[in-house]
């Protein structure tokens, strides 16, 4: 299944800052590697990555006030992206002692795991935000008409994931968050992701200048293209979000391309990279959990993977903000609670940016 391609508003045109965005692909060939490398037996590398790796406690925090959890075999994983600056994270921009959750991916993967839907949140969506608990231990009232990442902002992972869980109906599985730095070192561990543009790209704010043809992108590289609005289209976030979204693919082909698991030294790079980079919920905090997770996922290629962006409409009060449409988002939940895939109809006519076509 390709690409989402239909026409209509541009939404957060020329305003807000440079965000980065990673992808479901990046936690796929990271833990599919921590499978192979589990095969192994090797004792000793467990526990080196299994010190590596920090986790969050979402069930602990959110209790028992969730939607149903349906086991139907398939499973729903939130995959969120940070913009903290902090750390190592300064170089790409100033660090105002928040962070909020610029990438935001619903990866629903399907009974026998031969097939994935991946719905993309825009980060300007405006949402009702449930009420959640602070980071610094108090209570946020619920928020009508919020921005979709304000809520990791005010109540971190667990308020994300109620605030997704309350606008799908939809129990999410696990949790995986990703950040800039650990981005950039996966794509080097792994060698690059070769990627075809249709047309030159160049964005100062995302440090970015290519010109139009076959490129070999190196970690900085990758996150300037993922990060780019200004070099392309209508400059909107949901313009983003359409590279994101490529990109994804390209990566998912080049892991293939590249038969990472034949060398044992890009392996255990990769193994070790990961489990530095990624934050995932306490169900998968050690290497034999993601290594169980990632055994079913290894087998994805780029044509088993639909990507969309969740239907949305421009604001009609703020020209730099969406929200939802309802009946077609409704489509779109309704046929992940089914292990369905997306209907075509859910995405018609709603809000996209005018970045379709630039890779591939």
């Amino acid at each position: 299944m390709g690409e989402q391609d239909t026409g209509g508003i541009p939404a957060g045109r020329g305003n807000g800052r440079p965000a980065a965005r990673r992808g479901l692909a990046v936690v796929v060939w990271s833990v599919a590697a921590l499978a192979v490398l589990g095969a192994g037996g090797l004792g000793l590398a467990y526990v080196k990555l299994d010190a590596n790796i920090e986790s969050v406690d979402i069930n602990t925090q959110l209790g028992d006030d969730r939607p149903r959890n349906i086991d139907d075999g398939s499973l729903d994983i939130l995959v969120l992206g940070s913009d903290s600056r902090s750390g190592a994270n300064r170089a790409y921009g100033r660090d105002e002692g928040v962070a909020r959750s610029d990438t935001a991916m619903i990866v629903h993967l399907y009974e026998g795991r031969e097939k994935a839907s991946v719905v993309s949140v825009p980060r300007d969506t405006l949402v009702t935000r449930p009420e959640c608990a602070r980071r610094d231990g108090g209570s946020e009232p619920a928020a009508y008409r919020a921005m979709f990442n304000t809520a990791y902002e005010v109540g971190g992972p667990a308020c994300a994931v109620k605030t997704v869980e309350q606008m799908s109906g939809i129990r999410m599985d696990h949790y995986i968050e990703v950040d800039f730095t650990g981005f950039k070192k996966l794509i080097d561990e792994l060698g690059g992701v070769r990627v075809t543009t249709t047309r030159a790209i160049e964005d100062e704010s995302s440090h970015l200048d290519l010109a139009a043809g076959t490129h070999t992108l190196d970690g900085e590289q990758a996150l300037g293209l993922v990060r780019t609005r200004k070099g392309v289209g209508d400059q909107s976030d949901l313009g983003r979000i359409q590279l994101q979204q490529s990109f994804v693919k390209a990566l998912i082909d080049q892991v293939k391309r590249v038969g990472v698991f034949t060398s044992p030294q890009r392996l255990w790079g990769l193994a070790d990279a990961a489990t530095k980079t990624i934050t995932p919920d306490s169900e998968l905090d050690s290497v034999k959990e993601l290594a169980d997770f990632a055994g079913g996922l290894s087998g994805l290629g780029a044509d088993d993977v639909q990507m969309i962006t969740m239907p949305v409409r421009y604001d009609e009060t703020d020209p730099n903000r969406v929200v939802p449409v309802e009946a077609q988002a409704q489509q779109v939940w309704q046929a992940l609670r089914q292990d369905l895939p997306v209907p075509a109809s859910a995405t018609r006519d709603t809000a996209t940016g005018q970045a379709a076509g630039v890779i591939r």
